[in-house]
């Protein structure tokens, strides 16, 4: 019973500090040495915030990423690389496994950040405040979205009105300002993402 209200008690917290914010550079985040990195370090950037998994379906998309990173980080992106563990157990091991296998795999050079809970008693507050701006909007088309939408009724036929994170490598955008502008569910095509950032960019 303690237990349970302290988990409580925490998802509060997380709850109090993403209403708030007035930006993501309010937000402190651990990197992957457990050091605490302040989002306001970023100010000025055009920010790509991602929840990855080394082990999913989509997992390739960590080339894709790298690719639209060496293409812009130059004007202004930067791209914050945050591994969850809550779909599917698709990142399992710690920061430091999941490190070795993206810059021995895919050569990614972009920030990595510790393991996070994105939904749920224990989420971040960062994922909280990124879910309360940008909801979901829907998988769009095509057969991985229809697959992805099949999926998700069947654990819940109500999931599409909630903002939760619904799989890895779902993607927040936000612009120089600190704003989230955008959201991009991991069905939606990398050319469309590349697309939008670059209009973003100075």
């Amino acid at each position: 019973m303690k237990l349970h209200l302290l988990t409580a008690a925490f998802a509060a917290l997380a709850l109090c500090a993403s209403m708030s914010a007035q930006s993501v550079y309010d937000f402190k985040v651990k990197d992957m040495d457990g050091k605490e990195v302040s989002l306001s370090d970023y100010k000025g950037k055009v920010l790509l915030i991602v929840n990855t998994a080394t082990k999913c379906g989509f997992t390739p998309q960590y080339e894709e990423l790298q690719a639209l990173y060496d293409k812009f980080k130059d004007k202004g992106l930067v791209i914050l690389d945050f591994p969850c563990n809550q779909f599917g157990g698709q990142a399992p091991g710690d920061i430091a496994s999941i490190h070795e296998f993206c810059t021995s795999k895919y050569n990614t050079t972009f920030p990595q950040f510790d393991k996070i809970d994105v939904n749920g008693e224990n989420e971040s507050p960062l994922f909280a405040y990124l879910k309360s701006k940008q909801g979901f909007k829907g998988f769009g088309n095509g057969q991985q979205a229809k697959f992805m939408d099949e999926m998700m009724k069947k654990q819940d036929p109500d999931y599409a009105s909630k903002p939760d994170v619904k799989w890895n490598f779902t993607k927040f955008l936000v612009d120089s300002k600190g704003e989230v502008v955008a959201r991009f569910e991991p069905t939606v095509s990398m050319n469309f993402v590349s697309t939008v950032v670059s209009s973003k960019l100075y």
